[in-house]
């Protein structure tokens, strides 16, 4: 089996680097952090409580995703305009493993008809919140699919125009957290901005927002924001975390203006590459596992059992990111490329 697992990352590995044109290597390692920090939010003991670093490790990770994901799903957008394959490509990503995952998960979990139906729909994160333990985690594929939709819509209609008004809309809705005293929140209207930052990060990356941000992320040392970014994700940092959004978007765009920074080679180590690739799975699955026997008992028996947990969990994400997903993934490719043909 060991061999098989090595066989399959230097497959990915020479494909990354096959396609390394165009590809913002960077952002794999960014990816692969983000997982690392939620996991060991979720998972791990990280110093005393009164410390309050698992509160914040969670925040830092989902900031760095949703800069990522608004980032790349904006330029890609951008380069390539069309909303109808960006949608199947999108759904198909997402969906067919969150819904597997609730398929097992809800009844296990003990949730209802009632419950369950606002998770398939991703609108569990609305107000009054329809999760239950081991679910609580699909807030984000809540929020997600929600700026999918949007942003489909929104580009169908006016294209870029509509871009620079979902920037406009994330600065309203850090706005709407400063007026309602709102640090962090799992609500679509108040955590939403933390993608549009990353939407923001792409327009001005595709040179739609004039020279300024371009020249300051060229500028800018990417370690004084690695600071600020980590105060604004702990729950005691106050105001901070207003700005946590936006100290995200520009640590992550610091590191893509600057490709020769120390920075490079840190964040395109192959094990930071390889936890990108299977970064969704480890995501969606872990939580389930958690509310298993394998995360259960008091303190010292539950942590002894981690080691065991993690590399169950692995396995089964290695497995659906190289198996499961990937036929979705190359299902929705053979779709489109058969659209686009039909148009042509």
């Amino acid at each position: 089996m060991l061999t098989w697992l090595k066989a399959s990352i230097a497959k990915l590995l020479s494909v990354r680097q096959h396609h390394a044109g165009g590809y913002f290597d960077v952002l794999d390692g960014w990816r692969g952090l983000s997982i690392l920090f939620v996991l060991a939010a979720h998972l791990l003991p990280l110093g005393p409580k009164a410390w309050r670093l698992n509160e914040t490790a969670g925040p830092i990770g989902m900031a760095l995703f949703f800069t990522l994901s608004g980032f790349l799903i904006t330029h890609f957008l951008i380069q390539k305009p069309d909303v109808k394959s960006f949608i199947v490509r999108r759904f198909f990503r997402i969906v067919p493993l969150a819904w597997l995952y609730l398929i097992v998960a809800l009844p296990i979990l003990g949730a209802s008809i009632e419950l369950a139906i606002p998770h398939f729909l991703f609108f569990a994160n609305s107000p009054p919140m329809y999760f239950v333990p081991g679910s609580s985690h699909f807030w984000s594929l809540c929020i997600e699919m929600q700026f999918y939709i949007m942003i489909a819509i929104g580009f169908f209609f006016f294209k870029e125009k509509a871009l620079i008004f979902f920037a406009v809309v994330g600065v309203a809705v850090t706005a709407l957290r400063i007026h309602d005293g709102v640090l962090v929140n799992i609500t679509t209207y108040y955590r939403i901005d933390e993608i549009l930052a990353g939407l923001i990060l792409a327009l001005a990356f595709n040179h739609r927002l004039g020279t300024l941000i371009p020249r300051f992320l060229s500028w800018v040392n990417p370690l004084y924001i690695l600071v600020f970014f980590l105060i604004s994700c702990h729950p005691d940092s106050g105001a901070m975390n207003y700005l946590r959004p936006y100290l995200a978007a520009t640590l992550v765009g610091s590191t893509l203006y600057q490709p020769s920074n120390k920075w490079s080679a840190l964040l395109n180590l192959k094990v930071l590459v390889y936890l990108a690739s299977v970064s969704y799975a480890l995501y969606v699955i872990h939580p389930l596992l958690a509310h298993t026997w394998l995360g259960s008992g008091e303190t010292i028996e539950k942590y002894a059992k981690r080691p065991l947990l993690f590399i169950l969990l692995f396995l089964l994400a290695h497995l659906s990111t190289f198996y499961y997903e990937k036929y979705w993934i190359g299902l929705a490719k053979k779709l489109t490329s058969k659209q686009k043909n039909v148009t042509e």
